[in-house]
């Protein structure tokens, strides 16, 4: 059976569409105090990148932004529950201690750098993998994030956006 080729995404496409899922639970979680923060963060992180995911068609707020979604490849089609949930609970536990190593800041930079370096560490996989950019959780999931035209295309709108901008300003 011949391999399947999948369209690639860039990094830096994954790495916005993770920010954007990031600081929406970040958002979210901030409105709680601390001890509730992090269980809020967890709850919040699994509803917006598991449940979400599994009922969008692979899609979670960032990757529907910009046309992104993660599938199995073995089967051709969106993950499961327990695969999603997986993937997501070695990110999400990453990006609750980055949460609390930017929320220490620089009182502390080493205590920042440590609790910051298991999620670069965990992402920073993709860059070594020039066939998939498969992270690290994605490889233990058995899933990748492939390009999709389903999506609202926000880089691209505000690409335009910025070039319409700029021309009407040099016009005058």
């Amino acid at each position: 059976m011949p391999e399947r080729r999948y369209p690639k995404v860039p990094i830096e496409r994954r790495v916005a569409a993770f920010l954007i899922d990031f600081v929406a639970v970040w958002l979210l979680s901030s409105f709680f105090p601390d001890i509730i923060q992090w269980f809020v963060f967890l709850v919040g992180w699994f509803v917006v990148r598991v449940l979400v995911v599994e009922k969008n068609k692979g899609q979670s707020l960032g990757r529907y932004a910009l046309d992104m979604k993660v599938i199995d490849p073995r089967f051709n089609k969106i993950p499961g529950l327990l695969a999603l949930a997986k993937r997501e609970g070695i990110v999400g536990l990453a990006a609750m201690l980055a949460v609390y190593g930017l929320e220490i800041n620089f009182v502390n930079g080493l205590s920042m750098l440590l609790l910051v370096s298991p999620l670069l560490a965990d992402c920073g996989v993709a860059f070594a993998d020039e066939e998939l950019n498969q992270a690290f959780h994605d490889r233990i999931a058995g899933t990748i994030v492939i390009q999709t035209r389903r999506g609202l295309s926000l880089d691209l709108r505000l690409k335009k956006l910025y070039f319409n901008l700029k021309r009407n300003f040099q016009k005058r």
